[in-house]
């Protein structure tokens, strides 16, 4: 253990000897005398001291008292005053210093050293205490919390630097002030005392700063105690939970869009099969009673009746379409293009369907790129659209058409299910209509939705949109609050693809007429009768079967030239791509047409198909059917 290190501070060299004498025989060392208070401080500089003995009457400019005062401050040495003056303004003066000790002369040796020791006891405890303070001070000052402690009447004690930033309050600004003179909330609430609570509390409020930023926080409020366990304050620790809560959020939305995304997919597969079965029927009754028309005469009464019929029928098939494009499964056309052309196409129709009331504009984006898309289909979406917002507009408003080019990443996936990062093409579609409440949002999309009175729609065409722009990759999304109307932004997926020109071949109602002979294999007696009787009335020779193996049958017992295979995908037994590749190894010059009432693109997904192959999505009529075996009968052979 080291020897204690003490320097003697006198101005009488006798007194100054003794002292060491009787120090060192104690067991103290004495590496410095010296009689003035100047010299005092140059050699506490120079040595390691753990004890200063000091006269308070010492010659020179500076006196024990200011040269004690000077070695607390700079070195942290304790001091005590060895004097004869014991006077009461010399003992205020040396109080001032916080001495160790005050020892009047003369002393007895065992007086000495009792001070002595308490003194250096004194100051390891003081010093052990100031360490502990100051790391406590540091970690208060380093953590990312905000920490505020007050006293058991609410008045302000600390604030940590982040408390400060929060607050808006420094420390010696807030220290001594009511802790609701600082921490205030949106709502008025502060923590308050909890002297008489044996737990912490806590809460999540919004914090006021003195600049008026508002921050949400979470907060927890303990009680400070003694070492007896006697409560002696408060502390008050809080965070800012604005990640947390945008988290939170960011989550409540995502799964929102999630069960939006699976209630979506969920309507659009019953759709899909509504629709398969449907259009079958659709065939029967359209090609039915088309032929009962022309049996009637102009003038005979059932003549209005069957018309009529027809419409209802050709209305029905419009129904089916639009489902379909919902359910991701309508047969599109998609063509390489630029939106804007698209946009400025629909400029007049769009204009006659608003109405004088309604201000049309429209801002075109310079250097868009190209997408891929349907253009009948999508000038459908721009439509439908369009019409909802005139309905929104009763008393008038303003409709505006945007076209863009943007970049949509991770952060824009994190807010959206199901978007693919990359650069698309944006179309935004704005109305100042009456907006739309979160639970209308939530079913905008869905088939036969509808916020419209009674006859006033089907509450397909936002559906149909919406099926149209998902077909083309592309993603459709809403925002509208009541009262401050609508957009719509349609982001379609950039193509490198050339362009191609936006024109779909007319079709001819005229019939096509052939002598060919064609194998009709559909599995529904009605739609294979009505298919026969229309191709025998168009010339053809017809072969029928009601499934693959009959067909093989057939086949096998007719022995002239099968021009056509005209054949159901789906059936029992065997499906239409395995008979045609059966029948091709002995009739490899047989053309080949697939009918369905599902979609092509069903088709393929199903792996039913290859691409390129023809087909012809039910319900048809007589013309588009004999227009389609006439153009797979007459298409050339590819090379081999």
């Amino acid at each position: 253990m080291a020897t204690t290190q003490i320097m003697v501070v006198e101005d009488e060299s006798i007194v100054a000897l003794d002292l060491q004498t009787t120090l060192e025989e104690l067991g103290y060392a004495v590496p410095v005398i010296t009689t003035s208070g100047a010299d005092a401080l140059e050699k506490a500089a120079k040595f390691h001291l753990d004890l200063v003995l000091m006269d308070i009457m010492l010659k020179g400019e500076m006196d024990g008292i200011e040269a004690a005062e000077q070695l607390r401050v700079r070195f942290d040495i304790p001091v005590i005053y060895l004097t004869a003056y014991a006077d009461n303004n010399t003992i205020q003066r040396a109080k001032l210093t916080e001495p160790s000790g005050y020892i009047l002369k003369p002393f007895e040796e065992r007086e000495l050293q009792i001070t002595l020791e308490m003194a250096l006891y004194k100051h390891k405890v003081e010093r052990k205490l100031k360490e502990s303070e100051q790391w406590l001070t540091t970690v208060l000052q380093s953590i990312g919390d905000a920490v505020i402690t007050t006293n058991t009447a609410g008045f302000i004690t600390y604030l940590n630097p982040i408390a400060e930033k929060f607050t808006g309050w420094s420390q010696a600004e807030a220290v001594g002030k009511e802790l609701k003179q600082v921490f205030k909330t949106i709502d008025g609430k502060t923590p308050t005392s909890i002297a008489n609570s044996p737990r912490p509390t806590s809460s999540n409020l919004l914090l006021v700063a003195r600049n008026g930023l508002v921050t949400p926080i979470e907060d927890s409020l303990a009680s400070l105690k003694d070492s007896q366990g006697n409560i002696n304050g408060v502390v008050l620790v809080f965070r800012d939970i604005t990640p947390r809560k945008q988290a939170e959020e960011a989550l409540r939305k995502s799964e929102e869009q999630l069960r939006q995304a699976q209630k979506m997919d969920a309507v659009g597969r019953l759709a899909g099969g509504v629709v398969h079965d449907f259009n079958n029927l659709l065939t029967s009754i359209l090609d039915y009673s088309n032929k009962l028309s022309n049996k009637l005469s102009e003038g005979d009464p059932l003549r209005q009746e069957v018309e009529q019929l027809q419409k209802a029928s050709q209305r029905a098939s419009t129904l089916t379409q639009q489902l379909m494009a919902f359910s991701l499964k309508q047969t599109l056309q998609p063509k390489v293009l630029d939106l804007n052309t698209i946009v400025t196409e629909m400029d007049g129709i769009l204009r006659r369907v608003m109405g004088d009331d309604i201000e049309l504009t429209t801002t075109l984006g310079s250097r868009l790129g190209r997408v891929k898309v349907d253009p009948n289909q999508f000038q459908q979406v721009i439509l439908n659209l369009a019409l909802n917002a005139r309905d929104a507009m009763s008393n008038g408003g303003k409709f505006t058409l945007e076209t863009a080019n943007i970049k949509l990443d991770e952060d824009s996936g994190i807010q959206h299910i199901r978007v693919v990062p990359g650069q698309y093409a944006m179309l935004t579609i704005s109305d100042t209509g009456v907006g739309m409440d979160l639970e209308t949002r939530s079913h905008l999309f869905e088939p036969f939705f509808t916020t419209k009175e009674p006859g006033r729609g089907t509450g397909l065409g936002l559906s149909t949109a919406y099926g149209i722009v998902r077909q083309s990759g592309g993603h459709i999304w809403v925002y509208s609050e009541p009262g401050l109307g609508t957009i719509f932004k349609i982001y379609l997926p950039i193509t490198s693809d050339p362009d191609e020109p936006a024109v779909l071949k007319p079709t001819s109602s005229r019939l096509s007429r052939g002598c060919e002979t064609v194998l009709v294999v559909e599995d529904e007696d009605g739609i294979r009768s009505l298919v026969r009787k229309l191709l025998q009335k168009s010339g053809y020779f017809v072969l029928e079967a009601s499934h693959g193996i009959e067909a093989l049958q057939v086949s096998e017992q007719y022995e002239d030239t099968i021009h056509l295979l005209l054949t159901d995908v789906v059936m029992p037994l065997m499906s239409g791509r395995e008979l045609a590749e059966r029948l091709a190894l002995v009739r490899p010059n047989m053309k080949i047409l697939y009918m369905s009432g599902y979609t092509r693109e069903a088709i393929d997904h199903h792996g039913l198909l290859d691409p390129g192959l023809a087909f012809l999505q039910k319900p048809f009529t007589l013309s588009v059917l004999s227009q389609k075996i006439r153009e797979v009968l007459e298409a050339e052979v590819p090379s081999s």
